[in-house]
C-alpha cells in the first residue's frame, strides 16, 4: 500500500514508493528470478531468491531488520538506521533506501553514501530513479539532514544524471573497493527543493 502523510506522500502519476511488504514480495521475487540484483556492487539475486523461497516472511524481516549486514567482501557490520522503499508503477520497478547515523552526516567506511537505489533493467530510462530520489529527499530532511551524500560508479552515466537532476554537487571521488581502476563519484544533494 502506498505511503501517506506529509513526510511520506510518495505517490505521483508514474511511481509510488512502498514500504517492503509480503503483499509485494512475489513481485520482488519475480525481479530476482529475472536476474535483477538489489545490490549494485555485486549480484545477490540468486542468493536472495534461494532465501526468499525457503521462508518468505523471514527473508523479508531479515532483509530490512536484521542487526547486521553482510558486505560484498563477506564482512558483517552493524546495520545503520534506514528508511527503505520499493518503487512501483503498478509493477515492481526497483528499490531506494536512505541510511544514516542519527545526528551526523558522517557514515562508516562500509557505506559509500546515504542513499542507494536501483531500477530493474526493463523499467530503466523512464525517469523512475530521478523521481524516486526526489521523493526520498523529504524523508532525509525529516531526519534532520540538510544534505545527503550520494555516490555512483565513475562509468555510470545514468546514475550521475539522476543525481545531478536532483541538485547534486560534485564532491570528489572515492576508490571503488570492488572494481580496481574505477572510483565512486561523490555528490552532496540538498534535501530542500530548489
Amino acid at each position: 500500500m502506498p505511503l501517506s502523510g506529509p513526510m511520506t506522500d510518495c505517490t505521483m502519476s508514474a511511481i509510488t514508493l512502498l514500504r517492503p511488504s509480503l503483499d509485494w514480495l512475489p513481485a520482488y521475487e519475480d525481479a530476482l528470478a529475472r536476474g535483477w540484483s538489489p545490490n549494485t556492487d555485486q549480484d545477490v539475486s540468486r542468493e536472495q531468491l534461494r532465501q526468499l523461497r525457503r521462508d518468505p516472511a523471514r527473508f523479508l524481516h531479515d532483509l530490512y531488520n536484521s542487526p547486521m549486514i553482510r558486505l560484498s567482501d563477506g564482512r558483517e557490520v552493524p546495520r545503520l538506521p534506514a528508511h527503505d522503499f520499493w518503487i512501483s508503477d503498478g509493477e515492481f520497478c526497483g528499490r531506494i533506501g536512505f541510511r544514516f547515523q542519527p545526528g551526523t552526516e558522517d557514515l562508516p567506511k562500509s557505506a559509500y553514501g546515504h542513499i542507494g537505489y536501483t531500477i530493474v533493467p526493463w523499467k530503466q530510462r523512464r525517469g523512475y530513479a530521478t523521481e524516486a530520489l526526489r521523493r526520498i529527499l523529504p524523508v532525509a530532511r525529516a531526519e534532520g539532514f540538510a544534505r545527503v551524500l550520494i555516490t555512483c560508479d565513475d562509468d555510470n552515466e545514468g546514475s550521475r544524471k539522476v543525481i545531478l537532476a536532483n541538485g547534486g554537487v560534485p564532491a570528489g571521488r572515492t576508490p571503488h573497493d570492488r572494481r580496481p581502476g574505477h572510483s565512486k563519484l561523490n555528490f552532496w544533494v540538498p534535501t530542500t527543493e530548489a
